[in-house]
């Protein structure tokens, strides 16, 4: 049998049509670009450059960026928020529709699909939210800053992974995959909390508006709609009704991710027969593409179409405008006060604590198994890494306090405690993989 050309398939069945040339594969820039490494260091950038610009002579130029007002008009009705409110009410729902879209790719097909490494990522997810929710409690029970133990129960999905791909082979690729799905979960559970615990005062008639339309967007889903443009449609109006009901509106992300269809429409069939040779007549070879490009469409589901067409706006976009507009916290006159020491303490120590207890238990109970390839040392490495609570600590921490000290005190409390378990899990992890090498 002779070779096929990795560059060349063929859509369809294998009697019909001519063959296809790919793309070449992309240059290791690309890769890098393209990868979880480069996100974080992205995100990491962003919040860095907030952080310089909220401590120079430029602070005040930052802090009217932040609050400068932008209107959204239609006749004499809309909305008028400040830059801050925009990133944090309306980009982030984008982001938490993605969130929402990837938890239920995970639940139904994903990792979260197999009972026992979902028992050991829901049960490290689990421990990882109580322990340091209770840490943060205990110093700051009594106080005005009790409200914020929501704070330090988040992990950064796109910051912690991005560390964890730095170290490259080093890792396997079992604790990889923990990592992944133990954030994912702790994303939803950070949901349930915004949702329950960080809600304002409810009003009925558009919470009753909001629930309408979802059970409209459910219904298109079950009956297999695939134009993402009506999810789009409908969804924007969810937001204006969440936002208006008094819940948070990137809770309207969520419910419209859940309502998104995970069915493919129509199977592709790809074949390789050997001994094909590349097409070198452009004008067929574009028409041929454009047939692939048009079977992949439609072998895709609406789930995989809207997550592939976010993922580069909320990676390179929403994610470090959200860091540059919440990271810029002003030391000066900040001090290290019980909710900033609780923050970093539930960060730092409660997360691998939590992790570890968590997933110990499942596995001792006979629920869960640890990945292969992974032990112990290793996954107290992950409880580390999952301390990079950044993005959702720093907007839950915008949704505990309206006091400008206390908010302070908890973004300083996320820059800090997240700087430390990147550090300390990074170098925790070498030291176990040098060990493991010798």
């Amino acid at each position: 049998m002779s070779s096929v050309p990795p560059s060349v398939l063929r859509a369809g069945p294998a009697e019909t049509g001519p063959p296809l040339i790919l793309p070449p594969d992309p240059g290791p820039f690309a890769q890098f670009v393209r990868s979880q490494s480069f996100a974080g260091l992205l995100l990491f950038a962003s919040a860095v450059l907030a952080f310089i610009l909220a401590n120079s002579p430029l602070a005040g130029g930052y802090e009217a960026l932040r609050h400068l007002h932008l209107s959204v008009l239609v006749g004499d009705r809309g909305l008028d928020l400040s830059l801050e409110h925009w990133v944090n009410d309306g980009l982030m729902a984008v982001f938490f529709l993605l969130v929402g879209l990837e938890i239920k790719r995970e639940l139904l097909i994903g990792e979260l699909a197999q009972p026992r490494r979902a028992a050991l990522a829901v049960a490290g997810a689990l421990g990882g939210m109580v322990v340091p929710a209770l840490l943060y409690a205990a110093l700051n029970l009594g106080g005005p800053g009790l409200h914020g133990w929501g704070v330090p129960m988040a992990t950064d999905i796109a910051f912690s992974l991005g560390i964890l791909a730095l170290l490259g082979s080093r890792v396997p690729v079992g604790l990889k995959i923990f990592l992944t799905a133990l954030a994912i979960v702790d994303d939803l559970g950070a949901v349930a909390v915004i949702a329950l615990f960080y809600t304002d005062t409810i009003q009925l008639p558009a919470l009753l508006a909001a629930a309408l339309v979802w059970g409209a967007l459910l219904a298109m889903g079950r009956l297999g709609v695939r134009r993402l443009g009506m999810y789009a449609a409908l969804g924007g109006l969810l937001w204006l009704f969440v936002l208006q009901s008094g819940l948070h509106a990137t809770i309207a992300g969520v419910l419209l991710a859940l309502a998104v269809p995970l069915r493919r429409a129509a199977p592709l069939a790809v074949s390789l027969p050997g001994g094909l040779v590349a097409d070198a007549d452009n004008e067929r070879l574009g028409v041929h593409l454009q047939r692939a490009e048009a079977a992949l469409e439609r072998a895709q589901s609406p789930l995989h179409r809207l997550e592939h067409l976010l993922h580069p706006y909320v990676t390179y976009a929403i994610l470090p405008l959200f860091a540059f507009v919440n990271a810029g916290v002003a030391v000066g006159g900040t001090t290290l006060g019980t909710v900033t020491l609780g923050v970093v303490a539930g960060l730092v120590l409660g997360k691998p604590l939590g992790v570890l207890g968590g997933a110990w238990l499942a596995v001792r109970a006979g629920l869960a198994a640890l990945p292969s390839g992974v032990n112990w040392s290793l996954l107290v490495g992950a409880g580390m890494l999952a301390g990079i609570g950044f993005t959702v600590s720093l907007f839950v921490a915008n949704l505990a306090f309206a006091d400008a000290a206390l908010l302070a005190g908890a973004k300083l409390g996320v820059l800090i405690g997240t700087l430390c378990s990147a550090a300390l899990g990074v170098a925790w992890l070498l030291l176990q993989t040098r060990r493991s090498a010798t």
